[in-house]
Protein backbone atom coordinates (compact mmCIF):
# COMPACT_ATOMS: atom_id res chain seq x y z
CA UNK A 1 0.00 0.00 0.00
CA UNK A 2 1.47 3.31 -1.14
CA UNK A 3 2.05 5.96 2.32
CA UNK A 4 2.67 8.74 -0.47
CA UNK A 5 -0.29 10.33 -1.30
CA UNK A 6 0.66 13.40 0.48
CA UNK A 7 3.94 14.61 1.03
CA UNK A 8 5.62 14.69 4.31
CA UNK A 9 4.14 18.39 6.45
CA UNK A 10 1.13 18.74 3.94
CA UNK A 11 -1.29 21.18 4.88
CA UNK A 12 -4.76 19.85 3.08
CA UNK A 13 -7.95 21.88 2.79
CA UNK A 14 -10.77 19.90 4.16
CA UNK A 15 -13.51 18.77 1.75
CA UNK A 16 -16.74 21.38 3.29
CA UNK A 17 -20.07 20.76 2.33
CA UNK A 18 -21.23 24.19 0.87
CA UNK A 19 -18.00 25.81 0.57
CA UNK A 20 -15.53 24.31 -1.23
CA UNK A 21 -16.00 25.20 -4.49
CA UNK A 22 -13.63 26.28 -7.19
CA UNK A 23 -13.43 29.71 -6.32
CA UNK A 24 -13.20 29.03 -2.20
CA UNK A 25 -10.24 26.88 -3.50
CA UNK A 26 -8.53 29.18 -5.23
CA UNK A 27 -8.84 31.80 -2.72
CA UNK A 28 -6.71 29.20 -0.48
CA UNK A 29 -4.58 28.68 -3.35
CA UNK A 30 -3.54 32.33 -3.46
CA UNK A 31 -2.41 31.56 -0.18
CA UNK A 32 -0.16 28.64 -0.32
CA UNK A 33 -2.68 25.74 -0.56
CA UNK A 34 -1.89 22.83 -2.62
CA UNK A 35 -3.83 20.11 -1.29
CA UNK A 36 -7.61 20.88 -1.47
CA UNK A 37 -10.74 19.01 -2.00
CA UNK A 38 -14.20 19.53 -3.83
CA UNK A 39 -17.33 19.89 -1.18
CA UNK A 40 -18.81 16.85 -0.33
CA UNK A 41 -20.69 15.17 -2.81
CA UNK A 42 -23.47 12.54 -2.38
CA UNK A 43 -23.36 9.58 -4.45
CA UNK A 44 -26.77 9.22 -4.85
CA UNK A 45 -27.04 12.78 -6.64
CA UNK A 46 -23.86 12.12 -8.77
CA UNK A 47 -25.01 8.85 -10.10
CA UNK A 48 -28.63 10.96 -10.95
CA UNK A 49 -26.79 13.27 -12.47
CA UNK A 50 -28.21 16.50 -10.04
CA UNK A 51 -26.91 19.25 -12.08
CA UNK A 52 -25.44 21.45 -8.71
CA UNK A 53 -23.75 18.29 -7.51
CA UNK A 54 -21.66 17.83 -10.96
CA UNK A 55 -20.73 21.44 -10.99
CA UNK A 56 -19.52 20.99 -7.52
CA UNK A 57 -17.30 18.11 -8.59
CA UNK A 58 -15.75 20.27 -11.23
CA UNK A 59 -11.72 20.90 -11.38
CA UNK A 60 -10.26 24.58 -12.43
CA UNK A 61 -7.50 24.37 -15.57
CA UNK A 62 -5.01 25.70 -12.87
CA UNK A 63 -5.59 23.64 -10.21
CA UNK A 64 -2.54 21.50 -9.51
CA UNK A 65 -3.87 18.60 -7.43
CA UNK A 66 -7.76 17.93 -5.82
CA UNK A 67 -8.96 15.20 -4.15
CA UNK A 68 -12.89 14.67 -4.03
CA UNK A 69 -14.83 13.18 -1.48
CA UNK A 70 -18.38 11.45 -1.75
CA UNK A 71 -20.95 10.20 0.97
CA UNK A 72 -23.23 7.32 0.91
CA UNK A 73 -23.80 4.29 2.20
CA UNK A 74 -25.91 1.84 -0.85
CA UNK A 75 -23.51 -0.05 -2.31
CA UNK A 76 -24.71 -0.12 -5.87
CA UNK A 77 -24.89 3.74 -5.85
CA UNK A 78 -21.69 4.12 -4.57
CA UNK A 79 -20.10 1.63 -7.03
CA UNK A 80 -22.13 3.68 -9.96
CA UNK A 81 -21.15 6.80 -8.53
CA UNK A 82 -17.48 5.65 -8.55
CA UNK A 83 -17.45 4.37 -11.99
CA UNK A 84 -18.64 8.07 -12.33
CA UNK A 85 -15.51 9.77 -10.75
CA UNK A 86 -13.05 7.59 -12.50
CA UNK A 87 -13.68 9.82 -15.62
CA UNK A 88 -13.00 12.61 -13.35
CA UNK A 89 -9.51 14.19 -13.05
CA UNK A 90 -8.63 13.77 -9.29
CA UNK A 91 -5.51 12.83 -7.18
CA UNK A 92 -7.50 10.60 -4.27
CA UNK A 93 -11.15 9.33 -3.63
CA UNK A 94 -12.23 10.07 -0.40
CA UNK A 95 -15.20 8.13 1.38
CA UNK A 96 -16.73 10.18 3.87
CA UNK A 97 -17.49 8.73 7.10
CA UNK A 98 -16.72 11.89 9.90
CA UNK A 99 -19.72 14.02 8.48
CA UNK A 100 -21.90 15.25 11.49
CA UNK A 101 -24.52 16.77 9.82
CA UNK A 102 -28.10 16.34 10.78
CA UNK A 103 -29.20 15.38 7.21
CA UNK A 104 -26.31 13.16 6.51
CA UNK A 105 -26.67 11.10 10.14
CA UNK A 106 -30.39 10.80 9.41
CA UNK A 107 -29.96 8.85 5.86
CA UNK A 108 -27.43 6.65 8.25
CA UNK A 109 -24.65 8.18 5.95
CA UNK A 110 -21.19 10.11 7.40
CA UNK A 111 -20.47 9.66 10.87
CA UNK A 112 -23.46 7.97 12.00
CA UNK A 113 -22.42 4.90 9.14
CA UNK A 114 -19.19 5.03 11.08
CA UNK A 115 -20.56 3.84 14.00
CA UNK A 116 -21.53 0.48 12.71
CA UNK A 117 -18.06 -0.83 11.69
CA UNK A 118 -19.08 -3.56 9.59
CA UNK A 119 -21.32 -2.03 7.35
CA UNK A 120 -19.02 1.32 7.22
CA UNK A 121 -15.63 -1.01 5.78
CA UNK A 122 -18.52 -2.88 3.59
CA UNK A 123 -19.29 0.32 1.98
CA UNK A 124 -15.74 1.78 1.56
CA UNK A 125 -14.52 -1.79 0.14
CA UNK A 126 -16.95 -1.07 -2.94
CA UNK A 127 -15.09 2.15 -3.14
CA UNK A 128 -11.97 0.40 -3.15
CA UNK A 129 -12.92 -2.30 -5.36
CA UNK A 130 -14.11 -0.07 -8.46
CA UNK A 131 -12.21 3.18 -8.02
CA UNK A 132 -9.00 3.97 -10.40
CA UNK A 133 -7.36 6.42 -8.18
CA UNK A 134 -5.84 5.91 -4.57
CA UNK A 135 -8.69 5.90 -1.92
CA UNK A 136 -8.50 7.17 1.50
CA UNK A 137 -11.33 7.59 4.14
CA UNK A 138 -12.37 10.29 6.91
CA UNK A 139 -13.67 9.41 10.14
CA UNK A 140 -13.77 10.76 14.13
CA UNK A 141 -13.12 9.12 16.71
CA UNK A 142 -16.37 7.08 17.79
CA UNK A 143 -15.25 6.91 21.82
CA UNK A 144 -13.41 9.70 24.15
CA UNK A 145 -12.87 6.91 26.61
CA UNK A 146 -12.39 4.13 24.50
CA UNK A 147 -9.68 3.83 21.36
CA UNK A 148 -11.42 0.20 20.93
CA UNK A 149 -13.99 1.33 17.96
CA UNK A 150 -11.77 3.95 16.47
CA UNK A 151 -8.57 1.77 16.40
CA UNK A 152 -11.09 -1.69 15.17
CA UNK A 153 -12.78 1.22 12.11
CA UNK A 154 -9.21 2.62 11.13
CA UNK A 155 -7.45 -0.97 10.93
CA UNK A 156 -10.38 -2.21 8.86
CA UNK A 157 -10.50 0.11 6.86
CA UNK A 158 -6.72 0.21 6.31
CA UNK A 159 -7.21 -3.48 5.34
CA UNK A 160 -10.01 -3.04 2.96
CA UNK A 161 -7.67 -0.68 0.94
CA UNK A 162 -7.48 2.53 2.32
CA UNK A 163 -4.34 4.53 1.62
CA UNK A 164 -4.25 7.15 4.20
CA UNK A 165 -6.72 8.00 6.81
CA UNK A 166 -7.84 11.17 8.20
CA UNK A 167 -9.29 11.68 11.96
CA UNK A 168 -11.39 14.48 13.30
CA UNK A 169 -10.19 13.76 17.03
CA UNK A 170 -13.63 14.56 18.39
CA UNK A 171 -16.90 12.05 18.68
CA UNK A 172 -20.04 12.81 16.73
CA UNK A 173 -22.36 14.55 18.93
CA UNK A 174 -19.56 17.33 19.74
CA UNK A 175 -19.75 18.43 15.88
CA UNK A 176 -16.56 21.30 15.94
CA UNK A 177 -16.51 21.82 19.79
CA UNK A 178 -14.85 20.86 22.71
CA UNK A 179 -11.37 19.64 23.26
CA UNK A 180 -9.38 17.59 20.31
CA UNK A 181 -8.45 14.02 21.14
CA UNK A 182 -5.45 13.94 19.95
CA UNK A 183 -3.91 10.71 21.94
CA UNK A 184 -6.16 8.43 20.07
CA UNK A 185 -5.29 9.87 16.94
CA UNK A 186 -1.25 9.25 18.11
CA UNK A 187 -2.17 5.58 18.86
CA UNK A 188 -3.87 5.18 15.57
CA UNK A 189 -1.24 7.09 13.82
CA UNK A 190 1.55 4.78 15.65
CA UNK A 191 -0.42 1.59 15.14
CA UNK A 192 -1.21 2.01 11.24
CA UNK A 193 1.07 1.27 8.31
CA UNK A 194 -0.34 3.77 5.94
CA UNK A 195 -0.80 7.82 6.55
CA UNK A 196 -2.62 9.47 9.27
CA UNK A 197 -3.72 12.46 8.79
CA UNK A 198 -5.01 14.34 11.80
CA UNK A 199 -7.78 17.01 11.92
CA UNK A 200 -9.26 18.75 14.50
CA UNK A 201 -9.14 22.81 16.02
CA UNK A 202 -6.42 24.07 14.06
CA UNK A 203 -7.08 28.10 14.03
CA UNK A 204 -3.40 29.16 13.95
CA UNK A 205 0.48 28.47 14.26
CA UNK A 206 0.54 27.48 17.37
CA UNK A 207 -2.80 24.96 17.01
CA UNK A 208 -0.72 23.73 14.36
CA UNK A 209 2.51 22.70 15.80
CA UNK A 210 -0.06 21.34 19.46
CA UNK A 211 -1.96 19.20 16.52
CA UNK A 212 1.25 17.54 14.89
CA UNK A 213 3.79 17.07 18.40
CA UNK A 214 -0.02 15.73 20.06
CA UNK A 215 -0.38 13.31 16.94
CA UNK A 216 2.70 12.42 15.94
CA UNK A 217 1.10 13.28 12.66
CA UNK A 218 3.26 15.49 9.96
CA UNK A 219 0.45 15.76 7.73
CA UNK A 220 -2.96 18.15 9.38
CA UNK A 221 -6.02 18.75 7.82
CA UNK A 222 -7.59 22.26 8.13
CA UNK A 223 -11.62 23.08 7.80
CA UNK A 224 -12.87 25.60 9.98
CA UNK A 225 -9.75 27.29 10.96
CA UNK A 226 -9.77 27.96 7.25
CA UNK A 227 -13.18 29.59 6.69
CA UNK A 228 -13.11 33.14 5.86
CA UNK A 229 -9.14 32.94 6.27
CA UNK A 230 -7.10 31.86 3.67
CA UNK A 231 -3.81 33.49 5.16
CA UNK A 232 -3.35 30.53 7.51
CA UNK A 233 -2.09 28.48 4.78
CA UNK A 234 0.64 31.49 4.67
CA UNK A 235 0.78 31.58 8.77
CA UNK A 236 1.65 27.86 8.66
CA UNK A 237 4.57 27.61 6.27
CA UNK A 238 6.23 31.18 6.33
CA UNK A 239 8.43 32.58 8.99
CA UNK A 240 7.88 35.91 7.72
CA UNK A 241 4.32 35.67 7.47
CA UNK A 242 2.30 38.73 8.31
CA UNK A 243 -1.12 39.12 9.31
CA UNK A 244 -3.52 40.89 6.60
CA UNK A 245 -4.18 44.68 6.79
CA UNK A 246 -8.19 45.70 5.73
CA UNK A 247 -7.32 46.47 2.57
CA UNK A 248 -6.08 42.62 1.82
CA UNK A 249 -8.64 41.43 3.18
CA UNK A 250 -11.30 43.73 1.39
CA UNK A 251 -9.55 42.77 -1.70
CA UNK A 252 -9.13 39.07 -1.22
CA UNK A 253 -13.56 39.58 -0.27
CA UNK A 254 -13.46 41.07 -3.70
CA UNK A 255 -11.87 38.60 -5.82
CA UNK A 256 -13.20 36.08 -3.92
CA UNK A 257 -16.81 36.81 -4.84
CA UNK A 258 -16.42 37.58 -8.33
CA UNK A 259 -15.18 34.03 -8.89
CA UNK A 260 -18.28 32.82 -7.27
CA UNK A 261 -20.16 35.40 -9.62
CA UNK A 262 -18.12 34.10 -12.54
CA UNK A 263 -18.73 30.55 -11.54
CA UNK A 264 -22.60 30.27 -10.37
CA UNK A 265 -24.11 33.53 -12.38
CA UNK A 266 -24.64 36.88 -10.81
CA UNK A 267 -27.76 36.38 -8.60
CA UNK A 268 -27.06 33.15 -7.72
CA UNK A 269 -23.22 33.91 -6.74
CA UNK A 270 -24.06 36.63 -4.59
CA UNK A 271 -26.56 34.88 -2.73
CA UNK A 272 -24.27 31.85 -1.90
CA UNK A 273 -21.07 34.60 -1.07
CA UNK A 274 -23.43 36.03 1.72
CA UNK A 275 -21.79 33.63 4.19
CA UNK A 276 -17.99 33.66 2.57
CA UNK A 277 -18.11 37.70 3.17
CA UNK A 278 -19.06 37.08 7.02
CA UNK A 279 -16.64 34.54 7.53
CA UNK A 280 -14.02 37.28 6.23
CA UNK A 281 -15.47 39.71 8.64
CA UNK A 282 -15.81 36.91 12.06
CA UNK A 283 -13.95 38.26 14.82
CA UNK A 284 -12.02 41.67 13.04
CA UNK A 285 -13.70 43.98 14.41
CA UNK A 286 -15.53 45.90 11.23
CA UNK A 287 -18.35 47.93 12.19
CA UNK A 288 -21.62 45.54 12.92
CA UNK A 289 -23.80 47.94 10.78
CA UNK A 290 -21.79 46.84 7.56
CA UNK A 291 -22.59 42.82 8.44
CA UNK A 292 -26.35 43.52 8.44
CA UNK A 293 -25.17 45.35 4.24
CA UNK A 294 -23.96 42.02 3.34
CA UNK A 295 -27.58 40.86 2.30
CA UNK A 296 -28.57 44.14 -0.01
CA UNK A 297 -25.23 43.19 -2.01
CA UNK A 298 -27.02 42.60 -5.46
CA UNK A 299 -24.32 43.48 -8.79
CA UNK A 300 -20.62 44.35 -8.93
CA UNK A 301 -20.79 48.21 -7.76
CA UNK A 302 -22.82 47.33 -4.46
CA UNK A 303 -19.84 44.67 -3.79
CA UNK A 304 -17.07 47.61 -4.90
CA UNK A 305 -19.28 49.85 -2.31
CA UNK A 306 -19.09 47.30 0.76
CA UNK A 307 -15.37 46.34 -0.10
CA UNK A 308 -14.63 50.11 0.29
CA UNK A 309 -16.12 50.29 3.28
CA UNK A 310 -13.89 46.97 4.88
CA UNK A 311 -10.67 48.96 3.83
CA UNK A 312 -11.68 51.51 6.01
CA UNK A 313 -10.85 48.91 9.16
CA UNK A 314 -12.09 47.87 12.37
CA UNK A 315 -13.90 50.45 14.31
CA UNK A 316 -12.51 52.76 16.79
CA UNK A 317 -14.20 51.04 19.39
CA UNK A 318 -13.10 48.15 18.94
CA UNK A 319 -8.96 48.88 18.80
CA UNK A 320 -9.20 50.31 22.47
CA UNK A 321 -11.77 47.29 23.47
CA UNK A 322 -8.39 45.41 21.92
CA UNK A 323 -5.72 47.15 24.36
CA UNK A 324 -6.98 45.49 27.20
CA UNK A 325 -8.71 42.62 25.68
CA UNK A 326 -5.51 40.60 23.68
CA UNK A 327 -6.78 37.69 21.78
CA UNK A 328 -5.40 34.85 20.95
CA UNK A 329 -5.88 33.62 17.67
CA UNK A 330 -7.66 35.10 14.27
CA UNK A 331 -5.03 38.39 13.14
CA UNK A 332 -5.37 41.55 11.14
CA UNK A 333 -2.50 43.71 10.75
CA UNK A 334 -3.63 47.51 11.01
CA UNK A 335 -1.99 50.94 11.43
CA UNK A 336 -2.80 52.60 14.47
CA UNK A 337 -3.40 55.76 13.04
CA UNK A 338 -3.23 57.11 9.14
CA UNK A 339 0.14 57.27 7.54
CA UNK A 340 1.44 55.37 10.25
CA UNK A 341 3.77 52.56 9.41
CA UNK A 342 3.44 51.35 13.53
CA UNK A 343 1.70 48.59 13.54
CA UNK A 344 -0.91 46.60 16.62
CA UNK A 345 -1.89 42.98 15.92
CA UNK A 346 -5.70 42.38 16.25
CA UNK A 347 -6.74 38.83 17.15
CA UNK A 348 -10.02 37.09 17.79
CA UNK A 349 -9.76 33.53 19.71
CA UNK A 350 -12.34 31.40 17.96
CA UNK A 351 -13.70 28.26 18.58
Amino acid sequence: MSNNIYEKDAIILAPLSGFTDLAYRRSARRHGCFYAFTEMIDAGALVFGNEKTLKMSKRGEDEPWLGVQIVGSDHDTLKKAVKILNKGDYQVLDFNLGCPAPKVVRKNEGSKLAEDIPRAVEAFKVIADNAELPVSAKIRILSEEDIEPTLQLATQLEQAGAQAITIHGRIRKNFYAGPVFSDIIKTIKETLKIGVIANGGVHNYSDYMNLKTSTSCDKIMLARGAMGNPWIFSELTDQNYIPPSPIEIADEIETHVLDMVDFYGLKLGLTISRKVILDYMSGRGFPRILKTEVVKIADKEDLRRFTNKLREGPSERYKIWLKTNPALKRQMTINTEQNSTDKIILNKNIT
